[in-house]
């Protein structure tokens, strides 16, 4: 019999001692919060690890050595002031020892001051927007995992569903300070190795920072059930080397003004029926069909049909129109920022001649600007 309570107390000690290095544990991170964050997690279990080895090693003990079978005979007494006066000092003693620690490192989770960069992130269904301020540099981030892997046509690559077509590009050794918000419902940003998680609510701006000392790739997600593709709003950090980081920026300032003069260049170009389908064709799959199918039924109820609807088969400039600026009080969104002239042309072209949809109209970057302007078709 004590054999075995040895063994039971040893393979309670071996459970704290090995958890640190559990594939189920938290991991240490890639920034002094998260490590901080890691180690007030170890220091808590630890703490709970002992209470619990304290409380059932005397319950075994008792139900061993004060068994009836063994004629012990249950003592009679009532309200024990050294009992009470125990049970209320240790817990609250024990607490402090907890909350001194945690309270230290929640102040320095909050504490986005001193911020080398500030970064907008902005949550929508189903992507993310990135704004650096006082950079004039934004884009969005959408999931790039193919098709075929999410519908089991191919097999599934390294980071299925945690890949994005543009990831967040911030420097090392400087800290960055983040304002989450949302265009639409609650979503929540969450890199684990950087211990940020905040919710990002619409109206609302939440803060939060990171410093990160060893370049690579972070992958986290959107951490908030916010619709039918809340799992495929992936977040991807791509952190630089400070010297690489600045020569990106400078980069993505020049590539902005090159998309500028591309977008006034694009006014005077007639964009071919093969050429708008096929390039309507990728946008659509990229940024529509995730709310109007595929083969443009919709979900009724949901969200409305493309085939054969009013919208896409009736007037240019309406159909234009919605596709630029959205429908309030819908989860239509606005690709006015979103996509170039040409990309809103063809998806447009698109839509008017796939499926059931034979407009034989070709809608032109000149169309979609005019309808921009305040012009009506």
């Amino acid at each position: 019999m004590k054999l075995k309570l040895f063994g039971g107390l040893a393979a309670l000690f071996c459970g704290p001692v090995l958890a640190a290095e559990s594939p189920w544990n938290l991991t240490p991170g890639a920034t002094d919060i998260s490590q901080q964050v890691f180690s007030l997690h170890m220091t808590i279990f630890y703490i709970c690890c002992v209470i619990a080895i304290v409380v059932f090693g005397v319950m075994i003990y008792s139900l061993i050595n004060h068994r009836k079978s063994k004629g012990a005979v249950a003592a009679n007494f009532h309200e024990s002031t050294k009992v009470e006066i125990a049970w209320t000092v240790i817990p609250f003693i024990i607490l402090i020892g907890m909350a001194v620690p945690a309270t230290s490192t929640l102040i320095a989770m909050e504490d986005p001051s001193d911020s080398d960069l500030t970064i907008q992130i902005t949550g929508s269904q189903w992507k993310w927007h990135y704004k650096y301020f006082g950079h004039d540099v934004e884009f969005f981030s959408l999931l790039s995992t193919p098709a075929e892997q999410i519908q089991n046509q191919q097999a599934k690559g390294e980071n299925y569903l945690l890949e994005v077509d543009k990831p967040l590009v911030i420097p090392t050794n400087r800290k960055v300070r983040f304002l989450m918000t949302s265009d639409d419902v609650i979503h929540s940003w969450w890199v684990p190795a950087f211990a940020v998680k905040k919710d990002a609510n619409p109206g609302f701006i939440n803060e939060a920072w990171t410093k990160v000392k060893e370049p690579g790739t972070y992958r986290g997600q959107c951490a908030e059930l916010c619709g039918k593709d809340h799992g495929y709003m992936p977040v991807v950090v791509e952190v630089l080397p400070e010297a690489e980081f600045d020569q990106w920026l400078a980069t993505q300032k020049l590539a902005a003004n090159d998309a500028a003069a591309a977008e006034q260049a694009s006014l005077t170009q007639q964009l071919s029926m093969a050429n708008s389908m096929a390039l309507g064709e990728s946008i659509y799959n990229a940024r529509c069909a995730a709310c109007h199918q595929p083969n443009g039924m919709g979900l009724a109820g949901v969200f409305p049909a493309i085939n054969g609807s009013a919208i896409a088969t009736g007037k240019i400039g309406e159909h234009i129109d919605i596709v630029v600026n959205g429908r309030s009080g819908t989860a239509m969104q606005a690709f006015s920022s979103q996509l170039s002239l040409k990309e809103l042309a063809a998806v447009v072209t698109y839509q008017r001649n796939a499926w059931d949809n034979n407009t034989g109209d070709v809608v032109q970057t000149a169309d979609v600007n005019a309808v921009m302007q305040g012009e009506q078709q």
